[in-house]
């Protein structure tokens, strides 16, 4: 990059947006050790090389893998990801669980059932019944955040919020 306060902050960039490689430091390829256009600091730069090296200029997967600091099973999910999704398939994705494994569909109907019968009942109280309908314990935060959001989606599909 030209100056360093430039490329500082293209650092804090990749940092904020979750794309930093920080095995960088592993990155053994020539184009990212003599150019400045190849920035080993990159994950997406560095990922989409290390698949191109192999698919474009024949290289075996272990060639790529030690030369791109990465282990060959993650090569393997970089070229699947890459064919399944195209590169937007490399960025940042959320972590964690992507959807509800305990409070399902038909267990918030049956929260929201049960409120509707008894309009004092409040998440301690759900949370047993919950357990004695369905043999699982669930939080009662979990239940407060659960309808929370599903008032917060109502509104949404009613326009008003």
């Amino acid at each position: 990059m030209a100056n360093r306060k430039d490329y500082r902050s293209k650092i804090e960039w990749l940092r904020e947006n979750g794309t930093l490689n920080r095995g960088a430091q592993d990155v053994k390829d020539e184009f990212f050790l003599e150019y400045d256009f190849f920035d080993p600091c990159d994950l997406l730069q560095v990922k989409y090389e290390m698949v191109r090296r192999v698919e474009r200029d024949d290289w075996t997967v272990t060639e790529a893998s030690k030369s791109f600091g990465f282990s060959r099973t993650s090569f393997y999910q970089t070229q699947r990801t890459i064919a399944e999704e195209g590169l937007g398939g490399l960025g940042p994705r959320k972590r964690g669980p992507k959807a509800a494994h305990k409070l399902t569909e038909d267990i918030m109907q049956f929260v929201e059932e049960s409120i509707s019968e008894d309009n004092t009942l409040r998440a301690p109280k759900l949370t047993e019944l919950i357990e004695e309908r369905f043999g699982f314990k669930v939080h009662p935060r979990s239940i407060e955040r659960a309808l929370e959001r599903r008032k917060k989606n109502q509104r949404r599909a009613d326009g008003k919020g």
